[in-house]
């Protein structure tokens, strides 16, 4: 807002820089000249300390969101200690073991189970095969004279 009221007053000035011309006031026009000249510093100056105000600014908004920062990494950093203390290694190590061996034990089980399954399948497919060709050889045989199917 300054640097506008500035700014204005500088218009102000030129136009007296103008009527001093026209009278031929020469030592007028040097010194408002003068006025002109330094009103344009002061401008430059007032936004150059705005920018840099900005700019201190900034950083502090910086500094103050990594102080946030580190305050949540240290409170992060303490529930992490809260919770190694809570956890006893050896045990939850030996659980772990126990359990990974467990799981090797029903894995052979569910294997063997597998295995005794398939080799009944294949003996109950085996005595199904049978049965059947008796029972086609019986009915066969009625048909035919009692004569055994071929293949049985």
């Amino acid at each position: 807002r300054l640097s506008t009221d500035i700014q204005r007053e500088e218009k102000n000035v030129t136009k007296s820089i103008k009527d001093c011309a026209k009278r031929n006031d020469i030592r007028s026009m040097k010194v408002l000249a003068k006025e002109i000249v330094n009103s344009r510093k002061v401008v430059s100056r007032l936004y150059h300390n705005k920018a840099q105000m900005n700019s201190v600014s900034m950083m502090l908004t910086e500094q103050l969101a990594t102080v946030r920062s580190v305050g949540h990494i240290t409170k992060s950093t303490e529930v992490l200690k809260a919770m190694n203390g809570l956890i006893k290694h050896q045990q939850v190590t030996d659980t772990m073991r126990d359990m990974s061996k467990e799981m090797m034990k029903s894995g052979l089980i569910e294997e063997m189970l597998a295995d005794a399954i398939d080799d009944g399948m294949e003996d109950v497919e085996a005595e199904t095969d049978e049965e059947v060709n008796k029972i086609l050889a019986e009915l066969a045989g009625g048909h035919k004279g009692g004569q055994a199917p071929p293949g049985g």
